[in-house]
């Protein structure tokens, strides 16, 4: 991905960030969030994803709903926002970025992992529209 593109996608990541409630704001100092060009390929073979522009987030850690007293010694909860699958879910069949649409998927991927902190599943996702 060249590093205009990468410029552009993490203004347009900024100017959501901007616009999301105090809250968001809140978890996401509780949740660690990278924004990277793509998945790894283990990630990708884990998740049965052959593509890697068809993943736009991923959330690692243990749900708040599955935590008790006797975890320890896990890694710290992350989310992970991938350019290259939220960016081909907002270009048009000529590559034309959609900038309302980039900014939709910027801030549904980031609701959606934080979602999935909580402990919230794909399918209760889906009926919530992330």
């Amino acid at each position: 991905m060249n590093s205009q593109l990468r410029q552009y996608f993490d203004e347009q990541t900024d100017w959501v960030l901007e616009r999301v409630p105090q809250r968001v704001h809140d978890l996401l100092d509780e949740v660690t969030m990278y924004v990277e060009d793509h998945p790894p390929r283990r990630v990708m073979q884990q998740m049965g994803v052959r593509r890697r522009d068809h993943l736009c987030g991923l959330y690692t850690g243990i749900p708040l709903t599955e935590r008790h007293v006797e975890i320890s010694g896990v890694l710290s909860d992350a989310i992970y926002i991938y350019r290259e699958g939220i960016l081909s879910m907002a270009t048009d069949r000529r590559g034309n970025i959609d900038e309302d649409e980039l900014r939709r998927q910027i801030r549904t991927t980031i609701l959606h992992e934080l979602g999935h902190h909580h402990g919230i599943d794909e399918d209760e996702l889906q009926e919530l529209g992330y």
